[in-house]
């Protein structure tokens, strides 16, 4: 059975840092240049009917970069943050919020928001620290639903531990074209792509 609109979306915005040595900045400029640019994907798909989005932040792995990175990827993960739930998501920040890596100021979202479209964002997320969930009973993302389709930026080939239970039968479409220079027919093309899918789920 085919769908036209998938109903849970993951993306994963890679490239920022490549992005910015390409302009002669320094890698952690590049950050702050994705935050618009989420902000207009989800708005979008709040306009398509889209229930359910999953946004890689910064992974537990990404928090062994140095300092300077850390501090603008965490920066940019809060700015986005608070002005989604101003926009009326229903927020929920997804990671390990007992380390020190994890900001302060995203903590009041580690209970979903009320609001319309839902909103997944990994901040200081990790597989493994979601899989050790088990241990005590249920899956950290244990409310986050099953992915249709994952779109990833910056031409990796890999899902780099992005929710791999709720990913198990997703789609994977790659885009070249690093995160910062987003543009809305990159995803429409995704959703084109998808349509063409066959999302018989092994049945």
């Amino acid at each position: 059975m085919k769908h036209s609109i998938p109903r849970h979306v993951g993306f994963i915005p890679d490239g920022n840092r490549r992005w910015a040595l390409n302009r002669g900045l320094n890698k952690e400029d590049g950050y702050k240049h994705g935050i618009a640019p989420g902000l207009a994907l989800v708005e979008r798909c709040r306009e398509l009917g889209i229930e359910e989005i999953s946004i890689y932040g910064y992974t537990k792995d990404n928090t062994k970069r140095p300092m300077a990175q850390k501090m603008q990827f965490s920066k940019a993960c809060v700015e986005f943050g608070q002005e989604i739930a101003l926009k009326g998501a229903a927020l929920l920040i997804l990671g390990d919020a007992e380390s020190k890596q994890f900001p302060e100021n995203l903590k009041s979202f580690l209970t979903r928001q009320s609001g319309d479209i839902k909103v997944n964002l990994l901040v200081n997320y990790g597989w493994e620290w979601d899989l050790n969930g088990l241990r005590s009973g249920e899956l950290r993302s244990q409310s986050i639903s099953q992915i249709d389709l994952i779109v990833r930026w910056g031409g990796g080939r890999r899902l780099s531990g992005f929710l791999p239970v709720q990913s198990v039968y997703a789609d994977f479409y790659v885009i070249d074209e690093y995160w910062p220079d987003f543009d809305m027919s990159q995803f429409e093309q995704a959703l084109a792509w998808f349509r063409e899918q066959d999302q018989t789920l092994g049945g």
